[in-house]
């Protein structure tokens, strides 16, 4: 039988695994197009672009979601068992107490968010709240710890540059060609015919090349944080049970949006069916029997 660190240590090998292939991806599309364009230039414009409005979502990032879930701050005397919990959980993972927030919203849902640990948000629904018992709802929030722990606020955001930037130079490179850019063919020589076919190519399937890896490492912290709440709590069916219930609540979100989305425990857009591929977490019910197939050793 799988042990929680089993799982843990599997989760973060297939997260930076795919990252070096995301890294790889990214470098090598940015070669063929300078390349195909016979301009570095446009590499390092692209890529100071993509950085610069990524830092700066980064460090407005949390401000952001809570204003666009219309996300109300919570404080000890609102709701002293949901702080204590929190509070609890976060001293035995050794982070400090994120701040609190609350949708008023009766859909089963939560997300977390911040920069860092130092700036680490915790947001609920009412919904949950009000539905999960105390086991339950300790498993979703160490669920949630875990993701600031994890540092996957940070990993998205690195996420959200490289596959930016995919999407940057495979957009200026059909502007390019589509203005004359390759026309000047009588100059090109074998190389310069083999980027240029290379770089059409990618211009059309880079960005979704980039979008499925992004998933795929979505989907592998969404484990990691799983088997990382478990571990701090130290009870795994707490969270397997707030995942069925969450599973089994039919209510869309009507806060969350497709920029979002792939900050919550579950997938918001409730009765919308995507494909798995295009999926922003794993299924439920995988994760669910992940978390009942472990033992704590």
């Amino acid at each position: 039988m799988a042990t929680l660190y089993n799982q843990y240590d599997k989760n973060i090998r297939l997260t930076w695994f795919y990252i070096t292939l995301f890294l790889v991806f990214v470098i090598g599309a940015g070669y063929v197009f300078a390349g195909a364009m016979q301009s570095s230039a446009i590499l390092y414009i692209a890529v100071a672009f993509s950085v610069l409005t990524s830092v700066a979502s980064y460090w407005w990032s949390d401000k952001i979601v809570l204003s666009m879930s219309g996300a109300k701050l919570v404080n000890f005397a609102d709701n002293k068992e949901l702080y204590r919990v929190i509070e609890n959980l976060a001293i035995t993972a050794g982070l400090p107490t994120p701040k609190i927030y609350t949708i008023e919203d009766t859909a089963l849902n939560a997300f977390a968010t911040g920069r860092d640990p130092e700036h680490g948000v915790i947001c609920f629904t009412t919904g949950i709240l009000q539905t999960l018992d105390r086991a339950e709802l300790e498993g979703v929030a160490a669920h949630e710890l875990s993701h600031i722990g994890n540092r996957d606020t940070l990993l998205s955001t690195v996420v959200v540059i490289l596959v930016g930037f995919v999407a940057l130079l495979a957009d200026w490179f059909r502007h390019w060609a589509w203005f004359g850019g390759s026309r000047n063919g009588d100059s090109k020589n074998q190389l310069q015919v083999v980027l240029m076919i290379a770089a059409v190519i990618l211009s059309i399937l880079a960005p979704l090349f980039a979008m499925l890896i992004q998933l795929a490492i979505s989907r592998k912290r969404e484990f990691l944080a799983d088997a990382s709440g478990a571990l701090l709590t130290r009870y795994p069916e707490g969270l397997a049970s707030a995942l069925q219930k969450i599973s089994g609540d039919t209510e869309p979100l009507e806060a969350a949006n497709r920029a979002t989305a792939h900050l919550y425990i579950a997938n918001p857009f409730k009765g919308k069916h995507v494909a798995r591929l295009f999926a922003t977490h794993p299924p439920i019910e995988e994760r669910i029997a992940a978390l009942r197939g472990m033992e704590i050793k």
